[in-house]
């Protein structure tokens, strides 16, 4: 049997009014992949992302997930599925403590409480700062901290799918290594990853596959190393003449 990608997207279009903010985006991600989405302001990119997470609605188009077509499910069903995201700027519960905040990401799910502690274990190895911050106040923590805090809460619901939306947006260069070092041990893990990032070099690096969207079309598609060796991606998105 030919292997089902854990998400498909198929020709979609997403609508602001008259504006026209995907025209026809079609991509795919497979399990255990780290896909990456490049792009200018504006090409589509976020807009893609909540189109996956149920947060903005197709005009055309499917959201295939493992298989089944879910473009008019709910937001919330598509979480209890599998589906998480880690969004642009974060939106953490500033007035929640670290731990309020960790566990308000695994809600959904039917879990023992020695489950629930074993999870929070696991995103404890991965962020260890976050046990030292556990009752702190999450608005009190730093950017970076806050976005390891985003990563964190979204793991906590156990996705099959992680969507991850300019996680290194407005942070210093030492913490947008630490953000870029966490992916790479989210990879090693084996979890499936589409992330979104405006660091193109940073983001091809880490990344298995990688799409180019301009005002919302694919223009380009292909092996993550092959895209930063491309002359055309050096030059648009890697800083290169």
């Amino acid at each position: 049997m030919a292997d089902i990608p854990t998400l498909r997207i198929e020709a979609l279009q997403v609508r602001y009014g008259a504006v026209e903010a995907l025209k026809g985006v079609s991509i795919e991600v497979h399990a255990g992949e780290v896909v990456t989405m490049i792009g200018g302001n504006g090409a589509g990119k976020s807009t893609l992302m909540k189109a996956i997470s149920g947060l903005e609605g197709a005009a055309a188009g499917r959201v295939m997930f493992e298989g089944r077509d879910i473009t008019r499910m709910p937001g919330h069903q598509r979480v209890a599925l599998g589906i998480a995201q880690c969004p642009e700027g974060r939106q953490i519960f500033p007035d929640q403590t670290v731990r309020d905040n960790l566990m308000l990401g695994a809600y959904h799910r039917a879990a023992s409480a020695a489950q629930i502690a074993a999870d929070l274990e696991a995103q404890f190895a991965v962020f260890p700062l976050l046990r030292e911050r556990l009752h702190q106040s999450a608005g009190t923590m730093s950017g970076g901290e806050q976005q390891m805090l985003a990563i964190a809460r979204a793991l906590m619901s156990r996705p099959k799918l992680l969507l991850l939306d300019e996680p290194s947006l407005g942070l210093a260069p030492l913490m947008v290594k630490d953000i870029f070092g966490v992916i790479r041990q989210l990879k090693q893990r084996g979890i499936t990853l589409l992330l979104v990032e405006q660091m193109a070099n940073q983001a091809l690096a880490v990344a298995d596959r990688g799409y180019v969207l301009e005002t919302g079309n694919i223009i380009m598609q292909g092996g993550a190393r092959e895209l930063r060796r491309d002359p055309r991606i050096r030059a648009a998105y890697l800083g290169e003449h």
